[in-house]
């Protein structure tokens, strides 16, 4: 099945969750990397870490500026994509399933009705 973004909530900050079976998928927008541009470096949690929805997770560095990532939901890291740090053009060609970042185990599924739908996210980006 492949992933699109008007299956996925998004938070004001660029981030998009994607829920199943009480694990939310995160990673950051596809206007996010475009606004970004030349991505050098990222920083991600560490498995067994806490997230905190709306708490910084991480950070994602371009040649232009240094970016913290922040988390749509709560929960405990169950996983996380390593091998996006060293291959960041995933998030160019494929931030929606490829690019995803860390898998969590949502502490309270209920925050997901806080993010923004495709529609409204799109909206915010100036987009339609």
């Amino acid at each position: 099945m492949s992933i699109t973004p008007d299956q996925l909530r998004f938070c004001e900050s660029h981030e998009w969750a994607l829920a199943q079976d009480g694990i939310a998928t995160i990673g950051i927008s596809a206007f996010a990397v475009a606004e970004l541009t030349d991505l050098v470096f990222m920083a991600l949690p560490k498995v067994g870490q806490t997230v905190v929805a709306g708490k910084e997770f991480g950070e994602v560095e371009s040649v232009k500026a240094v970016s913290p990532m922040y988390s749509p939901v709560s929960g405990e890291v169950v996983e996380v994509h390593d091998a996006l740090v060293n291959q960041l053009e995933i998030l160019n060609s494929d931030p929606y399933e490829a690019g995803w970042i860390m898998k969590v185990k949502m502490s309270d599924p209920n925050e997901l009705n806080k993010l923004l739908s495709w529609t409204d996210y799109q909206s915010q980006c100036g987009g339609s």
